[in-house]
């Protein structure tokens, strides 16, 4: 029994002695059990190699890699040109309600700025005294560009006009030259001569 009160008091005696330690600070380590995830046999960026013959630790790609969700294997598509100085002709996207709707819905974001809803360059940054008139799209140089062209103008930019490359994916790209298309036509025909289909498209 009296073994008993004596290992009481003790586990006590050390229960008081842990909580009163608690909240102080130590300029000791903690404590690890297991210290091997803390310093682990690895290479990090910059440092230097022993077993590569070159002595660097950081490997480049092997040739031929592409990251994942960048494989552009239809070049017409991803850069609106069939060589270094000849652009696509025809939008590769088809023609459907849902595109003219999404191109309408992203050049309304970001080009109606400059360019005005209906394209003539007339948006309302020139209410601000911008010093170069956007250009319109309805420029008999506009309307006869190749699809290509206008898509890679939206990538690329062009004089003063920034690169929409890193807001506007590929898709939505071609979108907006489908649109820019309706546009052109809407100024170019009659209303007679218009499919329905694209009129409730263009004017939802």
């Amino acid at each position: 029994m009296k073994n008993l009160i004596q290992i009481g008091i003790l586990t006590l005696a050390i229960v008081a002695l842990i909580g009163c330690s608690r909240g102080r600070t130590s300029e000791k380590p903690p404590v690890h059990l297991n210290p091997n995830m803390d310093t682990q046999q690895k290479y990090k960026p910059f440092r230097e190699s022993k077993f590569f013959a070159d002595g660097s630790a950081m490997r480049l790609p092997v040739d031929g890699t592409v990251a994942q969700g960048y494989l552009m294997d239809n070049q017409e598509y991803y850069t609106g040109k069939t060589g270094p100085e000849t652009y696509t002709i025809a939008n590769p996207r088809p023609l459907t309600t849902d595109l003219l709707l999404r191109g309408k819905e992203r050049f309304n974001i970001y080009c109606t700025p400059c360019h005005g809803q209906v394209g003539d360059g007339k948006g309302i940054i020139m209410q601000y005294k911008y010093p170069i008139p956007p250009t319109s799209m309805h420029d008999e140089r506009i309307r006869q560009a190749e699809d290509g062209y206008l898509f890679h103008v939206i990538t690329n930019g062009v004089r003063n006009m920034p690169s929409y490359n890193h807001q506007i994916p590929v898709d939505d790209r071609w979108a907006i030259v489908a649109h820019v298309r309706a546009l052109q036509e809407f100024q170019n025909i009659q209303l007679d001569d218009i499919p329905a289909e694209i009129i409730g498209a263009a004017t939802k």
